[in-house]
Parts: C-alpha cells; structure tokens; sequence
C-alpha cells in the first residue's frame, strides 16, 4: 500500500528523532514472523527500554543519513527490515533481539549503528553476545573480591589448625 507525502514526512521525522535519543541502533530481519511474535519482541524490547520500528528503507537511510550516518551496508538491508532502537544501555536492544531469535530462527540481526560506527551482521552478533554491563560489573566486583576472601581463608584456616592444636594438646595432658 502506498504511503502518501504527508505520511512519509512524519514518519521520516519520527526516526530522524529516535536516531537522535537512541544510544545504539541495530537492524533486524524479521521475515515470516507472525504479528503475535513481533508484538511480543516488542514488549520485550520495551520493557529493557528500546523499540522495535518497521520503515521503508528509503525512509531509515534518510534518517540514518540526516543523523550523520555516511552509509549502511548492504548485508544490513537485506530483506523486510525492522530498527531497534536502544534508549538507556546500548546492548540492551541487540541482546533481546538476540535471546528472543533462539526461539523464533526467522529473526535475525543484519547490522548497527553504534557511536558513530556502522557494522554488519557478523559485529551485530557479537555485540548481541557482549555481556550486559550489570554483569560485567558483578564480574569486576567478583574479581576484585576474589583475594580478599582468599586471605580471609588462609587466616582462618591458620587459626583453624591452632585452636585444633591446642585442643589435641590439651586432650592429651588429661
């Protein structure tokens, strides 16, 4: 179905301004989804605080190029195309994306945008599989603990086998 002028202008205006707030922006094919799956994606993606928008692709290279993108590949536009847009932390839309295709193969991510950087399916992956920053920092936290309760063990053990010294000494002397 066509779209007319009008239509097209607010639509190419709403994404030149979800390019602007977005932290990161991935493209996703979503070929043979049904409308009850594309709308659980996007309740998904909601609740992480990103958006899943379906355009013309004339329409997101237009925005994409008003926002200072120079070029999207080519790999990234294959197909029906959907943007998902990522507002709070920037994996957070990719990785959804991501945990949500193991379940429905036909989606897939295509590409990204990134600070400025415009990547491939192949980047968009391995982004998808970066973990979140809450765990990286549960991994720091975990890493820098790691020698204190080590140190805590050997003081404890130490104490440990004084105490059972003393015991079997005192055992002993009775």
């Amino acid at each position: 179905m066509a779209i007319s002028k009008d239509r097209k202008k607010v639509i190419l205006s709403s994404l030149e301004q979800k390019f602007e707030d977005a932290k990161s922006v991935f493209f996703t094919n979503y070929t043979g989804l049904s409308v009850q799956n594309v709308t659980k994606v996007r309740n998904a993606l909601r609740a992480e605080s990103a958006e899943l928008v379906v355009a013309k692709k004339t329409l997101i290279k237009l925005a994409a190029a008003k926002s200072g993108v120079s070029e999207i590949p080519n790999e990234a536009m294959e197909g029906p195309i959907a943007v998902v847009f990522s507002y709070d932390e920037s994996l957070a839309g990719p990785q959804t994306i991501h945990s949500i295709a193991k379940e429905h193969e036909k989606l897939a991510l295509t590409g990204g945008i990134m600070d400025g950087n415009v990547f491939g399916r192949e980047k968009a992956v391995l982004y998808a599989n970066t973990p979140s920053k809450s765990e990286l920092y549960a991994s720091l936290v975990g890493s820098l603990n790691a020698p204190i309760a080590g140190f805590h063990g050997v003081l404890h053990g130490t104490m440990r086998q004084f105490v059972g010294t003393l015991q079997a000494v005192a055992d002993k002397g009775e």
